[in-house]
């Protein structure tokens, strides 16, 4: 009998950090730029733009970083790179919902459930119950250590709070949010539908 392969549709990247909005528009600009392979590795590597004490922190964030932002329109990089903070995290917040749909579902089903039951709250246990859903949609990630599904827990809930969707990761109480129109833009003329549903969660 040939075994159905598993249909992955989540992956754990998202535990190697949150919004990093420093970090990230280094690597927006430097993005931008259309670097080739050896000026990516001389910007990270040699030149060490992250600033990072070990080379494989620099690695993995910048690789994280980069695989949040090819995957949106140059116009979402420059307003990484130019807008103020506020737009900028709300930039970063679509690229890393775009990218981990542990995030996107997250806010989706869980967020949603809560703003439309009027409950202000999250807890711990709600990402727990979610989490456990996911893995019966995604058998590979029961293959994951209890450390790294714990800190994909912490890391979801600390993009909520950078992005201000929650006040912070103590008390986890939700705060609603208005999507700044530049970044509205972007996101509607690029089709990106799923991430303004995630995003507007709270209209």
């Amino acid at each position: 009998m040939i075994s159905t392969p598993t249909k992955r549709i989540y992956n754990a990247e998202i535990s190697a950090g949150s919004l990093l909005l420093n970090e990230s528009r280094i690597i927006a600009k430097l993005f931008l730029e259309r670097p080739d392979e050896k000026t990516w590795h001389k910007a990270i590597i040699v030149d060490n733009v992250l600033q990072k004490k070990a080379t494989s922190s620099a690695k993995r964030q910048a690789r994280l970083i980069r695989n949040r932002l090819e995957l949106m329109p140059g116009e979402l990089l420059e307003l990484v790179v130019n807008g103020n903070r506020e737009v900028a995290i709300q930039a970063l917040f679509a690229a890393a919902t775009k990218h981990s749909r542990l995030l996107g579902d997250f806010i989706d089903e869980v967020l949603r459930q809560h703003i439309k039951t009027f409950n202000t709250h999250l807890t711990v246990r709600d990402w727990e119950n979610y989490f456990s859903d996911c893995e019966q949609r995604d058998k590979s990630l029961k293959k994951l250590s209890a450390t790294t599904k714990k800190k994909l827990g912490q890391v979801v809930l600390r993009i909520l709070a950078e992005a201000k969707y929650i006040d912070n990761t103590r008390l986890l109480n939700l705060t609603p949010v208005h999507v700044a129109p530049e970044v509205y833009t972007v996101l509607a003329n690029a089709g990106e539908n799923y991430v303004l549903k995630c995003l507007e969660v709270y209209k």
